[in-house]
């Protein structure tokens, strides 16, 4: 039998040598025909750790590995863009102060 190749999203790289990777996939309901946005989960053999959160991968079916492992890792297609938002947010307001403190100083300069 041949093995299935799936390309997914990878949501979690918590575990050492596991990834978590959703597939989306598109079904009509039965009754109404409307489109819903459904997921696959399949948690992928990763041996090098080589994937990382948000990462495009390509996965292969194997053998059982453990009681969810049953896909290997074959490629990483794109790297995920992972956006730290604390950061951003604390540069935005140590940018804002610093605008602040020069306003300030500008303004109690006598003379100008």
């Amino acid at each position: 039998m041949a093995k299935r190749v799936l390309v997914g999203v990878v949501t979690s790289d918590r575990m050492a040598k596991t990834r978590r990777v959703e597939i989306p996939r598109l079904v009509r309901h039965a009754k109404y025909g409307k489109i819903l946005h459904r997921k696959t989960v399949c948690h992928v053999h990763d041996e090098d750790n080589t994937s990382g959160l948000g990462d495009t991968v390509e996965i292969v079916e194997g053998r059982p590995r453990s009681k969810l492992k049953r896909w290997e890792l074959v490629r990483v297609v794109t790297k995920g863009k992972v956006v730290d938002i604390a950061a951003m947010r604390a540069a935005v307001k140590a940018e804002a102060t610093a605008v602040e403190q020069q306003g300030q100083e500008a303004s109690s300069k006598p003379g100008t």
